[in-house]
């Protein structure tokens, strides 16, 4: 079953066209790729998906529901989170806090600080976001302060702040960017721990040993366009996107 859907979609900045007649669908509890070199339209297509850039023409539906028109907060709340390329956490806050702050905006539909209810006392959310932390290896953690993090923890912290959301659809956005391997290697064995669940994820990403490691379809794109879309194996081996992502080398 189609998850997402992007049908012809178009998007210009003046005279650059960023995305050209763009269509892909992503199935349900499959983690599907979007490669291409910079440029491409990759994070511009992954704006229109959220609500942060509006199509010039075409649609994308979640769910079998457009959201064009949708604003961001209401396409979150609709079932979609997403990582960002560099982490966007709360540094001055706890990874706990981190974490109860989108689980209180997944719960009542936004978040409003009162300082005679603190955070950290709303036992049902504080449970809720502990089994999130644990789930991504963080709980010894939990009380540490986000910014002293690893660019490796920020990276899992900000996820288990998307999947306390209980997303159906999990974006993310060079998730193991400026990563050592170690690290790369650890988010990849997380994600696969994602996916297991059930939750779909669409990945952008530049690193090919993530790619093939994750990936059940791939979509590549190049000058805004979709020149090839088809299973791993079968990318590797396509002249085209060979030409157009590493200059004729091999994948």
């Amino acid at each position: 079953m189609t998850i997402l859907s992007v049908q012809n979609v178009n998007k210009n900045f003046g005279g650059l066209k960023a995305l050209n007649n763009v269509n892909l669908e992503v199935d349900a509890g499959t983690v599907h790729a979007i490669i291409g070199p910079n440029g491409a339209g990759k994070s511009t297509l992954l704006n229109c998906f959220v609500g942060r850039l509006v199509p010039d023409t075409g649609n994308v539906t979640f769910d079998g529901k457009s959201l064009l028109g949708i604003k961001p907060h209401e396409i979150n709340q609709a079932g979609v989170s997403r990582v960002f390329q560099t982490p966007e956490i709360f540094g001055d806050l706890s990874l706990l806090e981190n974490v109860m702050i989108p689980a209180f905006a997944k719960r009542d539909g936004s978040f409003t600080m009162n300082a005679w209810n603190p955070v950290s006392g709303q036992n049902d959310l504080h449970t809720k976001a502990m089994t999130m932390l644990s789930d991504v290896g963080l709980d010894t953690k939990a009380h540490d302060i986000a910014a002293q993090l690893s660019r490796g923890d920020k990276r899992r912290l900000e996820l288990a702040m998307c999947l306390v959301q209980e997303p159906k659809l999990l974006l993310l956005d060079e998730p193991t960017a400026g990563m050592a391997r170690a690290d790369t290697n650890n988010t990849i064995e997380l994600m696969k721990r994602i996916a297991e669940t059930g939750v779909t994820m669409v990945v952008i990403e530049h690193d090919m040993h993530v790619v093939f490691s994750l990936a059940d379809k791939i979509s590549v794109l190049a000058q805004g366009t979709v020149i090839a879309e088809d299973l791993p194996e079968k990318i590797k081996g396509n002249p085209k996107v060979q030409e157009a992502y590493l200059g004729g080398a091999h994948l």
